[in-house]
């Protein structure tokens, strides 16, 4: 049951249910969209069910400017995802989109009414240097110059530092894996770069098969530390599972093809909270097989508890006792779960130094 506080989440599994709202009560649904970045999905939620126009004008002018910006950073995004394909000609690096330029360049429903910030690429490891090399001589340059971090990032990381272009201003992340390499759960990756599948009518680029765009969102999710975006994450997630739900042998796969990947436990976390939380129509005997990724009883309390108060909307209205102890511990587990605890604890120790050196900085500057 979702708590009465959660107004957005309500919009848009029962978008019927805003005819009734009070005009307090659109100012608080326009917040929590606005905070969760969901604004412009209602809003595609919306007018997809004939409903926008029984908005009350003021708040139906904020959903109509918040799916109009989500409109033009999707014609902004299909142009950076041309320029990168241009960029990457030649090299065979099949280049992978991940997340929300490949729900955008897939025509999936979750990028109706997504919003954008970067873009994921995922290329086989061996030829993660061209493929940058190349990038950058089509004006894409590293945001972090620091030599600490960019050991960090090219040593131990799933990715590259960040890549912006010079013109656009646009930021490009460039993976070899979806973990970082020393992290607990070993991944499959050579599994799911074989089985990317070609994006008709855009040459060279791919995405994740089916089962697999569901398994990297869960663990996407499930190995995050922070959770700003973590309710509209939890929507990627359901939107993806009721989409492909309709696809002959989709639910059948699932689970053995999370056994192959290495990656049963966030996709045990993905079932078990988009079904209690959203309602997910995840079929019985299909969250019965992901049992096989169900960690003990204690974990599975504690974790309860945590993902509990960080999958909501993140807003004062919706703020419950223990979230902030929640937020911390889903902090610690994502870096504990990412590399051993000498380089944890000297790479938390370090960040905790840089950021002690800095106020005092500002504090001397002040």
């Amino acid at each position: 049951m979702r708590p009465q506080g959660e107004m957005i989440v309500t919009a848009l599994l029962e978008p019927q249910s805003v005819t009734t709202l009070s005009a307090p009560q659109w100012d608080l649904l326009i917040r929590q969209g606005r905070r969760t970045n969901l604004l412009a999905r209602l809003a595609h939620k919306l007018t997809q069910s004939g409903l926008i126009d029984a908005v009350p004008v003021a708040p139906r002018n904020h959903l109509n400017s918040a799916l109009q910006l989500a409109q033009r950073q999707e014609i902004a995004l299909r142009w950076e995802v041309a320029c990168i394909s241009r960029a990457l000609e030649g090299l065979d690096a099949r280049p992978i989109l991940l997340k929300g330029a490949a729900y955008a360049m897939a025509g999936l429903d979750a990028a109706q009414g997504r919003t954008f910030a970067d873009v994921d690429v995922l290329v086989h490891k061996r030829l993660l240097g061209r493929c940058e090399a190349r990038l950058m001589l089509h004006g894409w340059q590293g945001t972090n110059h620091d030599a600490y971090d960019q050991r960090y990032y090219r040593r131990w990381m799933h990715e590259i530092p960040p890549l912006r272009h010079v013109r656009r201003g646009t930021t490009l992340d460039l993976h070899h894996a979806i973990l970082p390499e020393t992290a607990r759960t070993k991944i499959n990756t050579s599994a799911l770069l074989e089985t990317a599948r070609a994006i008709p009518g855009h040459s060279g680029l791919n995405v994740l098969q089916n089962t697999d765009m569901v398994i990297h969102s869960a663990t996407h999710l499930f190995h995050e530390g922070d959770f700003e975006k973590g309710l509209r994450d939890l929507f990627d997630l359901d939107s993806l599972l009721r989409q492909f739900g309709d696809v002959t042998g989709f639910w059948q796969q699932l689970v053995p093809r999370a056994v192959t990947l290495g990656l049963t436990r966030p996709l045990y976390y993905a079932l078990r909270y988009t079904t209690a939380m959203l309602g997910t129509p995840v079929p019985a005997d299909i969250r019965a097989q992901a049992e096989v990724g169900r960690p003990i009883a204690p974990v599975i309390r504690l974790m309860d508890a945590c993902y509990g108060r960080v999958l909501r909307p993140a807003h004062a209205s919706t703020a419950q006792a223990g979230t902030g102890v929640a937020r911390l511990v889903l902090y610690l587990r994502s870096h504990w779960i990412k590399m051993p605890f000498h380089l944890l604890a000297y790479h938390l120790g370090r960040k905790l130094l840089v950021r002690s050196r800095a106020a005092e900085s500002t504090q001397t500057a002040a």
